[in-house]
């Protein structure tokens, strides 16, 4: 099975998502988000999966990349094409269904409990977070789970998508860190160390979840 991975070209990692994505036979080709001109057409596709970025939907610089993988996700989503969101991929799915994105009160950063109305596939936590922006959830979705900040995770058909990051890894956090996150860290009051050390001991827990996640996404609602 053939699946698009919406993201930027410097954060291509779709980390546990992915493997057990591939584990259920899906094989990824990466649509560069600044590289639009080179995205294969959905044609013989069967899933988009769209990664967080650093971008927001809303900057003004980046709004022709916003439009077209919004375009990309609407005409997934008319078509029937599975569309899974993670973080910004929650945020864009959001902007292309008819929510809204906005700067959020506060951020999360770090490790966070959810709550979650199907915690038997959603568990409640801890997922990891990294973002300033909340959605609110199209008027014709379904909200499966949320926090004090704002909707965690949401459906509509064979489109699904989550503001955590079941995707993360401990090499994945590292590599936000040293690539400039340390210092967006700092300035909300997280220390980047802690960040690493809660990530070695969560993602004992968070791996096995969202291997549930994924399995109940595939079998239940892609298959389903």
């Amino acid at each position: 099975m053939r699946a698009l991975l919406l993201c930027n070209y410097y954060d291509a990692d779709p980390g546990f998502v992915g493997e057990r994505f591939r584990q259920h036979g899906y094989s990824f080709t990466e649509c560069h988000r600044e590289r639009r001109a080179t995205w294969p057409s959905l044609d013989g596709h069967d899933l988009v999966l769209s990664l967080g970025s650093d971008w927001s939907v809303y900057w003004p610089h980046v709004e022709s990349e916003v439009a077209a993988e919004a375009a990309l996700i609407r005409s997934a989503h008319d078509q029937g094409i599975p569309v899974f969101g993670i973080c910004y991929g929650n945020q864009i799915m959001s902007h292309a269904l008819g929510g809204t994105v906005e700067r959020a009160r506060e951020p999360e950063i770090g490790w966070y409990e959810i709550v979650s109305d199907i915690p038997e596939v959603i568990a409640p936590g801890p997922w990891f977070q990294w973002h300033s922006d909340v959605v609110t959830v199209p008027g014709q979705a379904e909200e499966l789970a949320r926090s004090a900040v704002g909707p965690q995770s949401w459906r509509v058909g064979t489109s699904m998508c989550t503001q955590f990051h079941p995707e993360v890894t401990e090499a994945m956090v590292r590599r936000w860190i040293e690539g400039g996150g340390a210092e967006e860290a700092a300035k909300f009051g997280r220390d980047p160390d802690q960040l690493l050390a809660d990530t070695r001991r969560n993602v004992a827990d968070s791996k096995p979840n969202t291997n549930t996640l994924v399995d109940w996404y595939v079998e239940s609602v892609v298959r389903g």
